[in-house]
């Protein structure tokens, strides 16, 4: 099985895995290692190969990170699968619609979300570092619905960042400070991944192989990645997060410039 792939292939693509593993664990944004990697690793594989073996890898590691956090965050049960579901019916209808119009369309709006994410993330240095505010349950519901929409019809159509868009919302509009955030949007994340693949793998769009290599990396990255953030604690999770926000920001900049040249 592993036969027709080189060395140095399955080696340089389990490192990319290794290392989104670890980021999406911390904060999210996995995928802006993860799906870059593979598409130099496998420039000749169409682009729903590429996201279905990507979010295979993807799926284990965000399990495991998200059973580390469970031992240490406790969870609103009802609370958590009522967003999961909604989460996961989006993610799937945004992965129809990325089947019928351009992708391309709304990157710039994306790009404009990010830097606005960027600076207010920077300017505002106690964000996300203790409980920031008691929301009322029903509004708890409310913005939580929202932001399952919002996120999870994302994650189906672009993909790259759901977990730290999630981390983002959960921390902005629910007042969860960045561990409890990075917990939830674990979850929920799963939830997601599980929605887009029953989509992606029935019509063949992955590579088992590769995607079994990059699980076991992803998944090795997780379980490290999750110990690190409980051990360092919310100032290390935010750092990062903003981090990978910037990252996110030189990708998306680079593909709207990109065909606006």
């Amino acid at each position: 099985m592993f036969q027709e792939y080189s060395v140095w292939l399955l080696v340089s693509i389990a490192v990319f895995a290794f290392m989104a593993g670890f980021v999406d664990a911390v904060v999210g944004g996995g995928g802006l290692i993860q799906v870059p990697g593979l598409l130099i690793a496998l420039p000749a594989q169409p682009f729903p190969t590429i996201v279905g073996t990507s979010k295979f890898a993807g799926l284990v590691g965000t399990t495991i990170s998200a059973v580390q956090y469970a031992r240490r965050v406790s969870f609103d049960l009802i609370f958590l699968l009522g967003i999961s579901l909604v989460t996961a019916v989006f993610a799937y209808v945004g992965s129809l619609t990325l089947t019928k119009i351009d992708s391309q369309m709304l990157k710039p709006l994306i790009l404009v979300i990010l830097i606005i994410i960027a600076i207010y993330t920077f300017v505002k240095k106690d964000l996300g570092l203790q409980v920031s505010k008691s929301v009322r349950k029903s509004w708890t519901w409310i913005y939580g619905l929202f932001l399952a929409m919002f996120v999870g019809f994302y994650d189906g159509f672009f993909g790259p960042g759901t977990g730290s868009f999630f981390v983002l919302g959960f921390v902005i509009l629910l007042g969860f400070e960045f561990l409890k955030a990075s917990a939830y949007a674990k979850v929920v994340n799963c939830v997601a991944n599980v929605a887009s693949l029953s989509l992606l793998i029935p019509k063949g769009f992955f590579i088992l192989p590769i995607a079994l290599v990059m699980a076991v990396a992803n998944g090795t990255g997780s379980f490290i990645g999750a110990r690190y953030a409980l051990r360092k604690g919310n100032i290390v999770v935010r750092k990062i997060f903003l981090g990978v926000v910037i990252m996110m920001i030189c990708r998306y900049a680079y593909d709207v410039f990109k065909v606006m040249i």
